[in-house]
């Protein structure tokens, strides 16, 4: 473990070079939060009652725990340089290391994610004060507690998905094709645009058995209080086994690819 830490250690250290551009894409990330914020405010002052269950309160909610989450659990750079390090060859050393080029990844990710989170969180934070009138807080500490839990598996299903999707370089020479339509469809799929609910039931029900609303849409949705009871703990349960499938996966996905990858020269 402690081989580990050191790696968290360094990726922080590496990490902090590029805080204000952290601060940076924060920031302007913000702008089209305002815009989609403003949307809804427009759109709920020309209609009488709630939209999908969402009062206008909710919905500016919504967006701004989504974007918490996001700060929280969204992949950076880790698949483009996971395609790199498999494509230029860089993954050798861990085959005949004892470090395992997963933990080693996802040690990684975690510093990028503990920086990003804590440079973006100055930005977020006074962006919700301006709005804190519309902001909602959870119901109880079951609810905070659950939907700590749930963001920190969403993270790892992220991780996990990110990191199975760039493995395919062993067999592609280039996968930003498949990146880019992973994205565009979580960024639907996910509740990055808008909450599930507002969707047709049918195709609602069909996104609950692929692993995307669990990355966003079920943790903001705990914390909202929109999953209570027992189809908070089932969620959960779904959850964990969306990361267990996800790390079955992955494992299989770098067994069956480092069989194929040659590597020449020095």
């Amino acid at each position: 473990m402690e081989k580990y830490r050191h790696i968290i250690g360094i990726g922080i250290q590496n990490t902090l070079v590029y805080r204000v551009n952290f601060f940076a894409r924060a920031l302007f990330g913000l702008i089209p939060l305002t815009a989609t914020i403003l949307l809804w405010q427009t759109i709920y002052r020309d209609r009488v009652g709630d939209v999908a269950g969402y009062t206008l309160r909710q919905m500016i909610s919504y967006y701004l725990i989504v974007t918490i989450v996001d700060a929280f659990t969204a992949v950076a750079e880790d698949d483009w340089q996971i395609a790199a390090d498999i494509r230029e060859g860089n993954i050798s050393q861990f085959l005949i290391k004892p470090i395992d080029y997963l933990a080693y990844r996802f040690c990684l990710y975690t510093a990028g994610r503990l920086i990003y989170t804590a440079v973006a969180l100055v930005p977020i934070s006074i962006f919700i004060f301006c709005l804190r009138d519309y902001f909602v807080l959870p119901k109880d500490a079951t609810a905070l507690a659950a939907f700590a839990l749930s963001v920190a598996m969403a993270g790892l299903l992220q991780f996990l998905i990110s990191y199975t999707m760039a493995l395919l370089s062993f067999w592609v020479l280039e996968v930003a094709t498949f990146i880019f339509i992973l994205f565009a469809f979580e960024y639907l799929a996910a509740g990055h645009l808008f909450p599930l609910d507002i969707l047709p039931p049918a195709v609602m029900q069909a996104l609950h058995y692929t692993p995307f609303p669990y990355l966003l849409y079920f943790p903001v949705s705990i914390y909202l209080g929109q999953i209570t009871g027992a189809a908070l703990w089932q969620g959960l349960a779904v959850q964990a086994g969306w990361v267990l499938a996800g790390y079955a996966l992955a494992r299989f996905i770098w067994n069956r690819g480092v069989k194929k990858y040659a590597a020449f020269g020095g």
